[in-house]
């Protein structure tokens, strides 16, 4: 079975220690004589945890980092996202909240070893698994392989990325102790040796030949046998439950001598939309931590997402949130979408609070190995800002000229958001009837067409919603010449498996009676951007909005009395949408599928001493007298969590 899921992942390493003759300084290797870790030629375990700077605002790095360190880990473990960094070809981002190398430093700082994982591939329930939307610009690129369009994509983007990490490695005086190469490439169908060579070239010509490279898979043989290589160190992943011994013999079936290494052992579990909100026992997760410490293992302690027959990790100590459009897919028979939340039942909370699961892995890792002095910081504080009124700013469709101010892209048949180089958000389709339909004629589209939502109007009126593996029919009515819009909304690409190319927008075409619809206006709309300028707390309310239903913004504004604590944010009566606060996009609320009920507000998005802007844009239907509710706790299965 597959796992993916924050909370904690461990990396084992097991084995008792000798010292080496004369080691160089500086050294972090691995000993195939005594099947362990050694650091400066010394005996070494380390006890890790995840953490995924994406998903955590920057002023929270040093809390997060601070309250792991307090827990007694030596270590985190740490994803980079390439889309994160790439947006576009060759347009690089690592500014602000997108500074790597300033997260990497501070865990320096905080006398924390790391073990990078820089992809290219990185899974994580993250967006296309980490790779850049625009590699499917080319339609036919095959993704993690040999292709030689990804392949240049690949060398361009680790060209930039390593020579950030070189200096960081622990042979350079740095903290970077392990680098992974791809992620868990045995459970993907390519099995391509030749792409795996050519990312183990990559990674030691711009490394140096003394960092110890890395893989994880899953613990099936079949799987270890596509996901490495000789000079890439095979790690297993595994969770509570598993037979050890069955799993690291198969480990050992592909690296006989060496450490034994669980690099992803699952404490947490993932929360898809629609599904209930998952959680795991602490006494679990403790008992399996102590039984691996026992072993005399290195750990890196993960969460876990069970999917079918193969193991997949997210693995957090710290889970953090998917803010704007950042949180990825699966697919089980059908499109499973990833809740904003990323908690993960995670030791650290998604607001950063240290929780039971956390203080009792506190107390296993005390047993064999001394905490550090002093106590653990305590949760950050929360505000309960309370009720905050809305009010109606516009349908979206009356602001076209705001959202997409370089006009419609005419086409004969839709396009994808990748033919129009869109990668995340909305983007709206427009035709015309093509007659009378006096009685209801139905409107449909084929299988597997609609990725991911499409919100449909005739003539400005709300009809209903189109969904992927979901309703693909509605019945209309209407006059020869009236106006369909579909407003398309990429619910996030898929992160693992086969279906990784996973196109967004009307896939294939609209039909009226098994009649194909032609002719459509192609909206491509930019509305971070507009927000972001200030939109529309800056324009004047647009009139003559009538209905409540369908697509729409809604704006207000709140004060807060001196201080700028983190809150949640609760959304009494809406449907689903997405929210913005002081231009920062917070992802997206789907209070009516959950279980996920709040937003988490971090309280440095916040403004003391003037308004803050709220701009919601809800995509089927707002409440009578629309309204926030911003409370102390968050809420999950429409109950406390």
């Amino acid at each position: 079975a597959r796992m993916g899921l924050p909370a904690l992942a461990l990396l084992l390493a097991v084995g008792l220690l000798h010292t080496q003759a004369s080691p160089p300084a500086g050294s972090f290797q691995l000993d195939y004589e005594n099947d362990c870790f050694r650091k400066d030629g010394a005996p070494f375990r380390y006890i890790s945890g995840s953490i995924h700077y994406a998903r955590v605002p920057r002023p929270a790095w040093r809390d997060r980092l601070l309250k792991m360190y307090m827990s007694g880990l030596s270590a985190v473990q740490v994803y980079v996202p390439w889309n994160y960094h790439e947006p576009l070809p060759g347009v690089y981002d690592f500014a602000g909240d997108r500074d790597m190398e300033a997260f990497l430093d501070l865990t320096a700082e905080l006398g924390l070893l790391v073990i990078l994982r820089p992809g290219p591939y990185i899974c994580a329930e993250w967006e296309m698994g980490g790779l850049p939307a625009w590699l499917l610009w080319k339609p036919d690129i095959v993704l993690r392989s040999s292709d030689p369009a990804y392949l240049a994509a690949v060398d361009s983007w680790l060209h930039v990325l390593l020579p950030k990490i070189k200096p960081r490695l622990y042979q350079h005086g740095g903290n970077i102790i392990s680098v992974q190469v791809e992620n868990e490439y045995g459970s993907y169908y390519a099995c391509d040796y030749g792409y795996l060579w050519h990312l183990l070239g990559s990674f030691r010509v711009l490394l140096g030949s003394e960092v110890v490279l890395f893989t994880t898979d899953d613990s099936r043989v079949e799987e270890l046998r596509c996901g490495t290589l000789p000079g890439l160190y095979a790690t297993v992943d595994f969770g509570p439950g598993f037979n050890v011994t069955e799993a690291f013999g198969a480990q050992r079936q592909v690296e006989p001598k060496g450490p034994l290494v669980n690099s992803e052992y699952y404490t947490g579990w993932l929360d898809y939309w629609g599904e209930a909100h998952a959680s795991t026992s602490s006494v679990r997760v403790a008992r399996g931590l102590e039984d691996m410490l026992q072993l005399g293992a290195n750990v890196n302690m993960q969460v876990v997402s069970w999917q079918g027959h193969s193991l997949g990790g997210r693995y957090m100590f710290h889970g953090g949130t998917n803010f704007a459009y950042w949180s990825g897919a699966d697919f089980k028979n059908q499109y499973k979408p990833v809740t904003t939340s990323y908690d993960y039942d995670a030791p650290l909370s998604e607001a950063g609070d240290p929780t039971e699961k956390l203080f009792a892995i506190r107390t296993v890792i005390s047993k064999f190995q001394p905490l550090p002095v002093g106590p653990m910081p305590p949760a950050t504080p929360k505000y309960a800002y309370g009720q905050v009124a809305l009010r109606k700013y516009a349908n979206l469709l009356d602001v076209l000229d705001v959202l997409c101010p370089s006009g419609p892209i005419h086409s004969q048949f839709p396009l994808t958001f990748e033919a129009i180089k869109q990668a995340h958000g909305f983007v709206l389709y427009r035709t015309q009837l093509p007659r009378d339909l006096l009685d209801p004629a139905t409107l449909s589209a084929p299988p597997h067409s609609i990725c991911d939502r499409g919100y449909v109007m005739l003539q400005q009126e709300y009809q209903g919603t189109l969904e992927r593996d979901g309703q693909t029919v509605l019945r209309v009515t209407g006059r020869a010449g009236d106006t369909v819009d579909v407003l398309l909304e990429n619910m996030g690409r898929i992160s693992f498996g086969a279906n990784i190319s996973d196109f967004k927008g009307l896939l294939g075409n609209l039909s009226l009676d098994s009649n194909p619809l032609s002719n459509w206006l192609i909206y491509p709309l930019a509305i971070d951007t507009a927000i972001e300028q200030g939109w529309p707390h800056t324009a004047l309310p647009k009139s003559g909005s009538r209905t409540r239903a369908g697509p729409a913004f809604y704006t207000g504004t709140f004060e807060t009395p001196g201080i700028t604590w983190d809150t949640f944010v609760k959304f009494p009566g809406w449907s689903k949408g997405q929210l913005w606060i002081n231009g920062c996009n917070l992802g997206r609320y789907w209070p009516r599928r959950g279980p996920q009920q709040t937003l988490f507000v971090p309280g440095s998005v916040l403004h003391v001493g003037c308004p803050n802007n709220i701009t919601v844009l809800e995509l089927e239907g707002a409440p009578p007298d629309p309204f926030l509710l911003f409370l102390d706790q968050p809420l999950f299965n429409r109950t406390l969590s």
